[in-house]
């Protein structure tokens, strides 16, 4: 692998990584005979969160990390990552986002036989509303992603032992999903929901229903609109 490769193939292990821990844990919630079935959102929201801690921690080593397409654009913004690599990024991202969904399908592959629920289904691999209302679902995901991205950047203004901010990163996630996930599930990742779905639409599972497309843009748009945002009142701030 060349240098230049390095960053963009840690993005993808990454993102991953990312999505078997966080789907994993919404798949362990959601499907039947699981032995976490019915465990509940806290479970959730703590699986995500130290399933983004532990990504960034697997491949830190390889790049910045970002896992994210609404926080690549963000750092471009703001010149901490150099603008050429914003579209590999977002592709590593998004593939592996996909790789990660098709690999729970595999770790659970008898238990969507079992699941009738098809949204419990599709709520393992992409988010959906609570109480479909296009502007409401569309400012959660802003906001959630402008307290993500706002986060991240005022963390660039702490110092940190070393590894010390990866959790911080994930204690932040974890506080976003617990006040802020309960509207739309908290995608604050393009890629997150995006790759999943794909992978929700692509793969032979047992008993789906609809990819539920009509939604599919709010994750995309919001979280990307709630990062620049996020850019602008980081440059006031600084």
């Amino acid at each position: 692998m060349t240098r230049d490769m390095v960053p963009i193939f840690g993005e993808f292990i990454g993102t991953m990584i990312l999505i078997v821990l966080g789907s994993g844990v919404c798949a362990a919630v959601n499907l039947n005979k699981s032995k976490a079935q019915g465990s509940g959102w806290i479970v959730i929201a703590f699986g995500w969160a130290m399933g983004v801690a532990m990504a960034a921690y697997i491949s830190g080593f390889m790049g910045p990390a970002h896992l994210n397409p609404a926080v690549t654009i963000a750092m471009a913004m703001t010149g901490y990552l150099e603008t050429s690599l914003v579209v590999p990024f977002i592709i590593a991202q998004l593939l592996g986002a996909i790789v990660g969904a098709i690999l729970i399908w595999l770790a659970y592959l008898p238990h969507w036989a079992v699941t009738e629920d098809q949204d419990a289904i599709l709520g393992t691999f992409a988010t959906a509303p609570a109480i479909r209302n296009y502007p409401a679902n569309l400012m959660t995901e802003i906001l959630g992603t402008f307290v993500l991205v706002l986060g991240l950047l005022a963390f660039t203004q702490n110092e940190f032992a070393g590894g010390v901010n990866v959790l911080a990163v994930g204690g932040l996630i974890l506080a976003i999903g617990l006040s802020l996930g309960g509207p739309t599930g908290y995608a604050i990742n393009p890629a997150r929901d995006l790759g999943p779905r794909i992978a929700h639409a692509i793969l032979p599972i047992a008993n789906k229903g609809s990819s539920d497309w009509a939604y599919s843009w709010v994750p995309i748009v919001g979280p990307i609109i709630g990062g620049i945002i996020a850019v602008f009142v980081y440059q006031v701030m600084i």
